[in-house]
């Protein structure tokens, strides 16, 4: 079973953010709670960790901004 990643909505006004950088290698294997990339906001960057273990696919491009809730890619 997969686990789609998406931009969270970390605050009551944010409508995007700016994935900033992948910290891990499109392919690579991740563990739960490693950081895997870094979202930007108008007001802050935060780390954002795996929510489950496994093979990382990555399907937006670092540097560009999404909406909340775009799927940016997945842990299969």
């Amino acid at each position: 079973m997969s686990t789609i990643l998406t931009i969270p909505k970390l605050e009551m006004s944010m409508t995007e953010g700016t994935l900033a950088s992948w910290e891990v290698a499109d392919g690579a294997t991740v563990k739960e709670g490693d950081v895997i990339y870094i979202l930007e906001t108008d007001k802050t960057a935060r780390e954002i960790e795996a929510p489950a273990s496994g093979t990382l696919v990555q399907k937006a491009a670092a540097d560009e901004t999404y909406e909340c809730g775009t799927e940016i890619g997945e842990i299969v």
